[in-house]
């Protein structure tokens, strides 16, 4: 499963795409694509394609059943408790836990368990819920999941003693961001839409998911916020991971942004990566960030944007330019040297401190708008002297930051932001008290 769920073809499809990804047909692949930079529209590889001319595919493909039996024989959870040493980090206190189980049901097993009350599974029964209509579906589901039918029935399956016993602890149901609230790149990924690379292994249901709506991006430099509207065709949602063996898998969220690393691999080490990143997620005022950001709430959260940590240029190849750019090298490099040469481009000096997004999320396919990029880089930084400072730089640089945006794929920079259920920080329900959030961590230990 993809990040953003778009591999709903079925696990076994899923896994044949996996091979293709990593070399298998290459043939095929290389032709549906430009490698490193892109900026010619992709197309998609088809399965009937490498079924007829690939025996690797046919051979991957019949090997395949068996790799999936595999996984499901090695994917067993790593309980705390089984580890050396972990019985240290778990409470003994048998009330405690079973009030971090109310607070489970109440507040996380509508997207994070997949035993949930008979009533819950009746909102997705419509065939129209799987595609167009999945939005107003889930709107009716999470009405109910606030209920104190959902929560007195949900509260009674969590304190059974088989509660943990097949739970896959996610629904696998798609949650839209503008609920989440979390960074939007991962579910503004476009490989597996209608017309694209993966078009053959993400399925209808899949590309006819209405559009989610309107977020709020905040400009990377002034941290202003602004309104995107989020496009339709699969995009904007994201599928709750599970939270099985939650302690060994710290930093938290999509993008492994809450919480310090300790990468040692030890259970300590484990143990201190998953108490930073847990509290970071259920006391979003503890999260890093030298800027405060809006939430939908209307209060203020720390947020962090990765940025560039020393002064750098963006050198491309000749051999990976899009073919629109080609022309330019060699036939202007001797008029300007500093942007077109022999061997490729090169744009810099970016200054330190410049985010990272701004650069790596370029989307070359849009020419008009990229040449129009480089003639307005092309008057901002070639005047700029041998050995620029970085406040130079960064002063000459700031007039690319609006062309830059203009070519983003995804112009959410807050790496950090978001899941801010059972906080102050989300304006739906009231916050958890630090009592029951402490309840909730020990809990959570013990999946």
């Amino acid at each position: 499963m993809l990040k953003d769920g778009s591999d709903s073809v079925g696990a076994l499809g899923a896994l044949n795409r996996v091979f293709v990804n990593i070399g298998l047909f290459s043939e095929e692949w290389l032709e549906h694509f430009k490698p490193f930079v892109g900026g010619t529209k992709f197309t998609p590889f088809e399965i009937a394609v490498a079924d007829k001319n690939s025996s690797y595919w046919k051979a991957t493909e019949a090997q395949t059943p068996d790799v999936a039996l595999f996984f499901l024989a090695t994917a067993r959870p790593d309980y705390l408790k089984d580890a050396p040493g972990g019985r240290a980090y778990l409470t003994s206190d048998r009330r405690e836990i079973d009030r971090g189980k109310l607070v489970f049901a109440e507040r996380c097993a509508r997207c994070h368990s997949s035993k949930l009350p008979e009533e819950a599974f009746r909102f997705f029964q419509e065939p129209s819920c799987a595609g167009p209509n999945y939005l107003k579906c889930w709107n009716d589901y999470w009405a109910y999941t606030k209920s104190g039918e959902f929560k007195k029935t949900m509260a009674s399956i969590a304190l059974a003693d088989d509660f943990s016993a097949g739970n896959y602890f996610s629904t696998d149901l798609r949650v839209p961001v503008t609920l989440l609230e979390t960074n939007a790149c991962s579910s503004l990924a476009t490989n597996a839409l209608a017309g694209d690379i993966w078009d053959n292994f993400s399925s209808h249901t899949y590309k006819s998911l209405p559009s989610v709506g309107r977020i709020t991006v905040h400009d990377p430099i002034s941290g202003a916020p602004r309104a995107y509207d989020m496009p339709a065709g699969g995009r904007g949602y994201i599928r709750p991971p599970s939270l099985i063996s939650l302690w060994s898998s710290a930093p938290f969220l999509l993008n492994n942004s809450l919480g310090d690393f300790y990468w040692s691999g030890s259970v300590a080490a484990r143990m201190k990566s998953f108490e930073s990143g847990i509290e970071q997620l259920l006391w979003p005022e503890k999260r890093k960030g030298d800027r405060k950001f809006m939430t939908a709430s209307g209060k203020e959260v720390p947020g962090l944007v990765d940025v560039t940590s020393a002064t750098s240029y963006l050198r491309v190849p000749k051999g990976y330019l899009p073919d629109f750019l080609e022309p330019f090298v060699g036939s202007l490099s001797y008029v300007q040297p500093w942007l077109f040469s022999e061997g490729g481009i090169e744009i810099g000096p970016i200054p330190k401190g410049t985010p990272v997004n701004l650069l790596s999320n370029i989307d070359v396919a849009q020419k008009d708008k990229v040449l129009l990029f480089f003639a307005a880089a092309k008057r901002d930084l070639k005047d700029l002297p041998r050995g620029a400072s970085d406040e130079e730089a960064r002063k000459a640089f700031a007039r690319l930051v609006q062309p830059l945006l203009e070519l983003s794929k995804c112009p959410d920079f807050v790496v950090n932001r978001g899941h801010y259920f059972g906080t102050d920080f989300f304006s739906e329900e009231p916050g958890l008290s630090d009592q029951d959030k402490r309840a909730l961590i020990e809990f959570l230990k013990t999946l």
